[in-house]
């Protein structure tokens, strides 16, 4: 049984990118979906894929997080925290309704909508060889790494 690639998707990018799944095959390519920019959680994870990004270009893969946070709102964050890599901006849920990452989150005692923080590694063929959900930060990054290794 083959794996079926997600539905393809473009998006804007930080540095004036246009980020689409199908110009991503060829490619291993980890794709992590925080709540958030410069809040305490996805600042760590985020800072922890940017220092590990030259081992994950080194296994021949690309690191793009998603949120559904502006252009505007990703650069600063992406300049504040030094990225390495592209953050994509998916305001409309194009991205987050293909891998299913809204969920109804507990804040302050609301239900809130929001991104349930995941990760997902596509292997070359543009299929989901794993996938990370309910994602806890602390050495999160470093297990990702080290799955991307042993493809």
């Amino acid at each position: 049984m083959t794996a079926i690639p997600p539905a393809d998707f473009s998006l804007p990018a930080t540095s004036g990118q246009t980020v689409s799944l199908s110009a991503l095959r060829g490619k291993k390519v980890v794709l992590y979906f925080y709540p958030k920019d410069n809040t305490p959680g996805c600042t760590n994870e985020t800072r922890d894929f940017g220092a590990l990004h030259a081992a994950f270009a080194a296994a021949g893969c690309e690191v793009f997080g998603i949120s559904r946070d502006s252009l505007k709102s990703h650069e600063n964050f992406k300049a504040k925290l030094e990225l390495p890599f592209e953050l994509i901006s998916d305001a409309d849920e194009t991205a987050c309704t293909i891998f299913d990452v809204i969920k109804m989150k507990n804040m302050y005692g609301k239900q809130v909508r929001g991104i349930q923080r995941s990760t997902f590694v596509l292997s070359t063929d543009g299929s989901v060889a794993r996938e990370w959900r309910g994602v806890k930060v602390p050495g999160h990054a470093e297990e990702v790494l080290a799955f991307v290794q042993s493809l």
